[in-house]
């Protein structure tokens, strides 16, 4: 079979869509308030603005091996991001869907009909007849006012918010497991702290038993040695249930079951980093949930003409060219041949009791909705960041004033002791002195856990090392290249 096709003619189909109009608003990137710089940096000299940015594996700047070990498996193990990954490859394969719809559908098909005919009018001969058939189907709608053009760029939008979106998701649970990282290392300092507590108020209590075999001291005060020994003991027990709770999250966010991993208590060494802090214009540009939000705006605002676009006719081309016979042996032949072409159809909605007005309209409030929800992100990613700023500010003048205090409070114990011994005050004192020593110093190793924890908040604030770059363009939105393309760390094997 030849199917004869007129090059000038085809070409001229084929960019008619395109030279076609596009109704609907195009796209222009709303305004969101943002400030001149953040509040909570004047002034502080440890996070300034327009240093070096943060990188791409952003956890090395706490320089802890262990860290930097389980984070690398966060992206390549954690089954939400592989979730998220999967939510993107489907997007990207509805904008190929929505595409092929640009294009003309062609169709083959084959049929072979025996019947019995009667004779009469139009039958010469009645009996048994076979007729065979094969033809080339050709059908399009004509995508004259842009509906399918927009509905691509809806489907790429949200394509490019899916992948931002996936970036939020990496960016969250690796802060998450940095966050519960050194919440537990915090929990371990505790821990020593209070074994060693544990060590030294068991020799005070044997220095009191031994005073008061010789009858210098009364029985009350071994006594109250004894509780003060045993709750110390129980407050570091206690710490385990947290902790246990902690290792089991961070296997969780590994993709590992609680089983597969153990943490071996380790000291906490770790000192909050100096975070580089970008302007507050730049924080658009490096929040992954940040771009995702304006990109929905984008989806929302190409769904606008698709709604509008529903009000004009549409027109559809159909091409038939094939053979029929009786007998097989004769059907490719030229006097068997048949064909047609024309538009198969052109309709136009004259009434449909506001249905098109009212998606319509739904359109635009989508639209109004996505460029809110927009403007609220960008809010409360400046909130998160001057909330941080302001914790490690703080914390900061805080720790200095802690430390104080701690060194303060091991000076008063020693010269209590002392005197404890010297004879010249109660144990009253010493366990007084004690209490505040011990606690003074658990605020100190408390302070510094926070201080960690808001440096890792602070962190995924600022966007951790992603940048917008990292979104996908359009071409790659509707190719199959794959998210792990735009990752800005390597998966481990």
């Amino acid at each position: 079979m030849r199917l004869r096709i007129n090059p000038p003619l085809l070409a001229s189909l084929l960019t008619l869509p395109l030279a076609a109009c596009t109704v609907g608003p195009d796209y222009v990137r709303p305004q969101a308030n943002v400030s001149e710089e953040f509040k909570e940096v004047k002034g502080w000299k440890q996070a300034q603005p327009r240093d070096t940015g943060l990188p791409g594996k952003w956890w090395e700047i706490f320089n802890d091996p262990k860290l930097n070990e389980l984070e690398e498996q966060v992206a390549a193990a954690n089954q939400s991001i592989i979730q998220a990954e999967a939510q993107y490859r489907q997007a990207q394969h509805l904008v190929q869907s929505v595409q092929s719809s640009l294009l003309p559908v062609a169709t083959l098909t084959g049929t072979f009909n025996r019947f019995r005919a009667a004779t009469g009018q139009n039958v010469a001969v009645g009996g048994v007849r076979n007729l065979f058939g094969q033809a080339v189907g050709v059908a399009w709608e004509l995508d004259l006012w842009g509906s399918v053009r927009r509905q691509v760029e809806t489907n790429t939008s949200n394509a490019q918010a899916s992948a931002a979106t996936l970036h939020a998701l990496i960016l969250s649970s690796q802060s998450a497991l940095a966050d519960s990282y050194f919440q537990l290392k915090t929990l371990d300092a505790q821990k020593a702290l209070l074994d060693e507590t544990v060590t030294a108020f068991a020799k005070t209590l044997e220095i009191t038993k031994n005073r008061y075999a010789v009858g210098v001291m009364a029985k009350a005060d071994v006594v109250q040695a004894e509780t003060q020994l045993e709750t110390v003991r129980a407050q570091s027990i206690d710490l385990g249930v947290q902790r246990a709770k902690l290792e089991h999250a961070i296997a969780v966010l590994i993709g590992k079951t609680p089983a597969e991993l153990s943490l071996a208590p380790a000291p906490l060494t770790a000192q909050p980093p100096g975070i580089p802090v970008s302007l507050p214009s730049e924080l658009l540009e490096r929040r992954p949930d940040i771009a995702a939000a304006e990109r929905k705006i984008a989806a929302a605002n190409a769904q606008i003409g698709v709604a509008k676009a529903a009000y004009f006719p549409t027109l559809n081309l159909a091409s038939t060219n094939g053979f029929q016979s009786p007998t097989a042996d004769t059907l490719f032949t030229m006097a068997r041949r048949y064909w047609s072409l024309g538009p198969a159809g052109l309709a136009l909605t004259l009434f449909d009791g506001g249905a098109k007005n009212a998606q319509y309209k739904q359109a635009i409030d989508a639209y109004d909705a996505s460029v809110a929800a927009y403007r609220q992100t960008v809010l409360t990613g400046f909130q998160e960041v001057e909330d941080n700023l302001a914790a490690l500010r703080i914390l900061d003048e805080e720790t200095q004033v802690q430390d104080k205090a701690v060194a303060a409070a091991k000076q008063a114990l020693a010269l209590t002791n002392n005197q404890y011994q010297a004879g010249t005050v109660s144990y009253i004192n010493v366990i007084t002195a004690q209490t505040a020593a011990l606690s003074n110093q658990q605020t100190a190793v408390q302070l510094l856990g926070q201080r960690l924890s808001a440096s890792v908040l602070l962190v995924k604030a600022l966007g951790g090392g992603w940048n917008e770059t990292l979104v996908p363009t359009e071409d790659e939105a509707d190719g199959d290249r794959k998210w792990t393309d735009y990752l800005i760390l390597p998966l481990v094997d």
